[in-house]
């Protein structure tokens, strides 16, 4: 397999390109909606067979990236998204080979009711059409969304951006083989050949009529683009300004585990926490151990005058920093007087996409999980859960925080519309 080069191509060459594999993908929609279930898990499973197959050739490509990006002077954090090793790789076929075991998600019957006049209603699952998926650094979105859509009977077109160009392709490259082993339209999983900015505008005014939805995924600047600009409907994935909440009845040692695995599990995750709030009650006993233990671990803590009291190591918090989604070994720390304030924080800071409470009263931990509007909220466990394959949808498209249709991880189910199927006996309305 060869590595793909960027292509810089004339505006109206990328324009007409994009075009083609829009009309390609539209054409491979309508055979993929009828797929077999056995047929898709068969591209699946050879596409995950391929990447272990390939893993020399996607680690060179990979280290082309890599050496981009240090060029670039890309932060610790984008590298450790971009970064591809042997382990990585394997849990990319896995979550290939994950999807293809869940349940076929198209055809099935959301519900049944029979009319009055005998018509008999079904309403069932079916694909959204042509799914246009534009992401940033991480490479495994390509595999992911790829095996997403298809299991899902949706195409894809793909657009990653020029940090994983070579990783995204190679890549890529297994996934086409995987379909071409089961006979299914290479057109199906389709990839932009190049990174510019026309071929993100060309997706955002729809392909002329191929996509029926746009799933954004990178930074605040390309999710605000895509929201501002799209002709078609977007699963908006917005910047993960996480919260953990640390209630006057937590326990201690639950509560240091937690919070130091949400903020330094991996930094550069989006459901990494970027705020921690503690109950004014339980400063005196928790603040300072929880900041020493996150700087223990390496992570720098911005503070209000409480946190700066807690610990002389704590830097003073400016007002944006309770709004920063640092994705690196930072975390902002505040006392608040109460969990009514906490959620106040949260709803006035926050990105609605993942907050947690650590707790040991139930009471206000279920007061938390009804109040707090955001996509996924969870009690005594980490925010770094907040991830498709941990849900058990085999991987994700992307962390919606919207509030129609999908939200939270965006895994096979999400993916699929729905249409009534009616049956009748000669039924005529008066």
């Amino acid at each position: 397999m060869s590595v793909a080069v960027q292509i810089k191509e004339p505006e109206a060459d990328v324009r007409a390109a994009m075009r083609e594999l829009g009309l390609k993908a539209r054409a491979a929609a309508r055979e993929l909606a009828n797929a077999p279930a056995e047929t898709k898990n068969r591209a699946l499973h050879a596409a995950a067979r391929l990447l272990r197959e390939r893993a020399a050739e996607i680690l060179a490509a990979n280290a082309l990236d890599l050496a981009q990006a240090r060029v670039k002077n890309l932060s610790p954090a984008l590298i450790d998204r971009l970064a591809l090793d042997p382990v990585r790789i394997d849990a990319i076929a896995r979550g290939l080979e994950a999807v293809a075991d869940l349940p076929d998600p198209v055809g099935r019957v959301l519900a049944t009711f029979t009319r009055p006049n005998g018509l008999v209603i079904e309403r069932v699952a079916t694909p959204l059409g042509v799914v246009g998926v534009i992401y940033e650094s991480r490479p495994n979105v390509t595999a992911d969304a790829g095996a997403l859509c298809l299991k899902s009977g949706n195409a894809v077109v793909l657009r990653g951006g020029s940090d994983s160009f070579h990783s995204s392709a190679a890549i890529h490259a297994c996934l086409v083989e995987g379909l071409k082993e089961a006979g299914l339209p290479e057109a199906a999983i389709a990839r932009a050949p190049f990174a510019s900015r026309e071929a993100v505008g060309e997706m955002l005014k729809g392909l002329d009529g191929a996509l029926d939805v746009i799933v954004p995924r990178g930074g605040k600047s390309l999710v605000d683009r895509v929201q501002r600009e799209a002709r078609v409907p977007v699963f908006a994935h917005l910047e993960g300004v996480v919260h953990v909440y640390v209630d006057r009845a937590a326990d201690l040692d639950k509560a240091l585990k937690l919070v130091v695995n949400a903020k330094m599990r991996r930094t550069g995750v989006c459901g990494a926490a970027e705020t921690l709030l503690v109950h004014r009650a339980a400063a005196p006993r928790l603040l300072g151990p929880l900041i020493d233990a996150l700087i223990q671990a390496g992570c720098a803590v911005r503070g209000d005058k409480a946190a700066q009291e807690a610990d002389a190591r704590v830097t003073r918090a400016s007002e944006e920093d309770w709004r920063t989604e640092y994705l690196d070994a930072i975390i902002a720390a505040r006392v608040v007087d109460s969990l009514e304030a906490a959620i106040d924080h949260i709803e006035t800071y926050g990105s609605h996409h993942t907050d947690c409470i650590v707790t040991e009263d139930k009471a206000t931990a279920e007061r938390f999980l009804r109040q707090v509007d955001s996509a996924i909220v969870i009690h005594n466990a980490s925010t770094q859960f907040a991830d498709g394959g941990e849900f058990g949808f085999g991987a994700e498209i992307g962390i919606a925080t919207g509030r129609m249709h999908a939200r939270g991880p965006v895994g096979v189910e999400q993916l699929c519309s729905f249409k009534y199927r009616v049956r009748g006996d000669g039924q005529v309305r008066a």
